[in-house]
């Protein structure tokens, strides 16, 4: 029975894991659309790597904050992520992840534009404090003319 009763625990905590995991991705668009920087930053760790194609590139939870401050200058509260398709491969305290993210912003009509969709390929860690990205890859799949603009993903 015992070894039911470690089954069944094991069990649990991969389902709350992968749920930890997948909240991560939303607190990612959430707080990125919400220009909440410092938040951003603690999805983190603190030697993290952030790989962002033209948006930019972080190694470091400064970085990160610095990063990020410059590409949503000006533009807090004009995007709105969807975090779409998780594949999730935990093994253990680590896992790599692939999301999809479709970027929605109000056009000058003030109908809903998507300017980008893509992806990002990560890292995941689990931290005192929760799981963290250790190394996030952001790749644009359908690039705009929002491409370079400001509008994080």
């Amino acid at each position: 029975m015992s070894e039911d009763h470690g089954n069944i625990e094991a069990r649990l905590r991969r389902l709350e894991d992968l749920d930890a995991i997948r909240q991560l991705f939303i607190d990612y668009g959430r707080l990125l659309d919400q220009g909440a920087i410092e938040a951003y930053a603690e999805l983190f760790t603190e030697d993290a790597e952030l790989r962002l194609g033209p948006i930019g590139t972080a190694d470091g939870r400064e970085q990160i904050r610095q990063v990020m401050t410059k590409a949503l200058a000006g533009v807090t509260g004009n995007s709105y992520h969807l975090i779409t398709s998780p594949t999730i491969d935990l093994d253990g305290d680590r896992a790599t992840t692939e999301v999809m993210w479709t970027v929605v912003v109000r056009g000058a009509d003030g109908k809903p534009v998507v300017p980008m969709v893509g992806k990002h390929r990560d890292v995941v860690v689990r931290t005192p404090q929760g799981w963290r990205f250790a190394r996030r890859e952001g790749l644009i799949d359908i690039p705009s003319r929002y491409a370079g603009s400001g509008v994080a993903s």
